[in-house]
């Protein structure tokens, strides 16, 4: 029997202070329908999530099957979608999946944390619309971001979904591949349970890698009871800039047929989660302080090369991605051998492409910005390389993977370089500095406008010791009793300290 699957996806992390994107930044980030999304599939280096090509590879393995091509787009991080392109792809979705036919499966590569202008459960809503759409008796699995927000109607519109188990995320192509393992199992008459708990629990995002730490911890835990009558345990730590009702850690444990083993690993787990909450803090390092181990590492060379990460201007979690205050702190010390990357400046990047290789110039930063993180910076530079802003992707989660960053220049100041790009993206990937000529080893003091993917992008360069996380303004500062918050539910640790709770 051909089985008959359709892939699709909707991937947005929406930062709810962020000003909302606009169908054409997810056609400029990636927009693909039909046939376009399935011969990106095909190349060697395709746009879309490694999530889709891991679940093929599992499904090719597995026997003959029709792959169904639905749509697939993301705009990254961003404000919430616009509500007329969130309506237009669940439209196009629901006619691409009744007009196809009777379906076996459906795989759904999601973020997990999308909402639209009038919809703060976008997740929700697409993935009820799916069901709607294909019925009760269509397999419907999803894989998500370990930053996601989850909803009941997530939860009840699909038979599984699968959160990434590393943060930087390097797993995605391994999370497509388990969904598909899933769903071959769906396809051998396996049913499946599962069980949902929501915390009042908001950990800043600097306090969720899954290297070490209480998330590190949680985790491995959760995959230790993995197995037998459980299929999958999924511990969401939340994107908490989504200003949600679904704000908050989440666990959801997904069995084969046994309701009271899903609901008991899914207690236990969030038990010990919430015993652990006081080790979920961010712990920052001023920017005088930062400035002054950039001078030092830029004048002794015997000293270890230092990475500063700029978590609040992290453009993978919704900010600009041109905050000037630490080039400006840098610029004024007269630091030597740093790199700041990337930062997104149209007008910036356009002039130096107008002026040419080895112009002079004054390099007037954010002249054309009213974000009121966007603060206006000027000095003397040269642009020293330029170029179309393409790369294959070498490292992390962007390795093998086809980029773009638009019109880009490598601006010097003084002793520093900046890398200035048309497109905002986060710096998680060497080769957006590497295809401009910069040798990453011999930068003494590197600037990120990142918040925790540059580490599998860049560990090559820096060891856990040598990266900072700086303490500056920005739309997605960590240091949460800074955000103004709306939207998220009440009581919640720990804005609400003395709170009790059990799962």
């Amino acid at each position: 029997m051909t089985r008959r699957i359709a892939l699709l996806g909707f991937a947005l992390e929406t930062n709810g202070f962020a000003a909302p994107a606009e169908e054409a930044e997810f056609r400029e980030k990636c927009y693909l329908e039909g046939e376009d999304l399935a011969r990106d599939l095909k190349q060697p280096a395709p746009r879309v999530s490694p999530g889709l090509n891991g679940f093929i590879s599992v499904m090719d393995a597995a026997g003959p099957w029709e792959m169904i091509p639905v749509l697939y787009t993301t705009a990254g991080a961003s404000g919430p979608a616009d509500q007329a392109f969130f309506e237009a792809c669940c439209a196009r979705i629901e006619a691409a999946l009744k007009a196809a036919g009777p379906l076996d499966g459906v795989y759904c590569c999601q973020h997990g944390a999308a909402a639209a202008t009038e919809d703060q459960d976008a997740d929700g809503t697409m993935l009820s619309r799916i069901r709607a759409a294909v019925g009760p008796d269509v397999a419907v699995v999803a894989t998500l971001d370990l930053h996601a927000n989850l909803s009941p109607a997530m939860v009840q519109s699909t038979d599984l979904l699968c959160a990434y188990l590393t943060n930087p995320h390097v797993d995605m192509r391994e999370r497509g591949e388990e969904a598909a393992r899933a769903m071959l199992e769906m396809f051998g008459g396996m049913k499946t349970k599962k069980a949902y708990i929501h915390l009042p629990l908001l950990p800043p995002s600097v306090a969720l890698l899954t290297k070490k730490g209480p998330y590190a911890d949680a985790i491995d835990h959760g995959q230790t009871l993995v197995g037998g009558p459980i299929l999958n345990v999924s511990i969401l730590g939340n994107f908490s800039m989504a200003d949600s009702p679904r704000n908050g850690m989440s666990v959801v444990v997904t069995s084969r047929g046994d309701q009271a083993a899903a609901d008991a690993a899914a207690r236990e787990i969030a038990a010990r989660i919430w015993a652990d909450r006081n080790r979920y803090v961010a712990k920052l390092t001023s920017i005088a302080d930062c400035t002054a181990m950039a001078l030092a590492a830029g004048r002794d060379p015997a000293r270890p090369a230092l990475c500063f990460a700029d978590v609040a201007d992290n453009p993978g979690g919704g900010a600009r991605g041109n905050t000037t205050w630490m080039l400006k702190a840098f610029h004024e010390a007269g630091v030597e051998g740093a790199c700041f990357g990337i930062h997104y400046d149209v007008a910036l990047a356009a002039e130096a492409h107008a002026l040419g290789e080895g112009a002079r110039f004054t390099a007037r930063f954010n002249r054309d910005e009213k974000d009121k993180y966007s603060e206006p910076f000027a000095a003397e530079a040269v642009v020293e390389k330029l170029s179309d802003g393409a790369f294959i992707g070498r490292r992390g989660n962007m390795a093998g993977r086809s980029g773009n960053i638009g019109k880009t220049a490598l601006l010097r100041l003084g002793g520093i370089r900046v890398v200035v790009v048309s497109v905002r993206n986060q710096a998680y990937e060497p080769m957006m500095f590497e295809h401009l000529g910069v040798d990453l080893g011999a930068v003494r003091a590197l600037v990120l406008k990142s918040r925790g993917h540059f580490r599998a992008g860049f560990d090559e360069f820096f060891a856990d010791e040598h990266i900072i996380e700086a303490d500056c303004p920005g739309l997605v500062t960590p240091m949460l009793a800074r955000v103004p918050y709306r939207h998220i539910p009440r009581p919640m640790w720990p804005f609400d300290a003395d709170l009790v709770w059990a799962p």
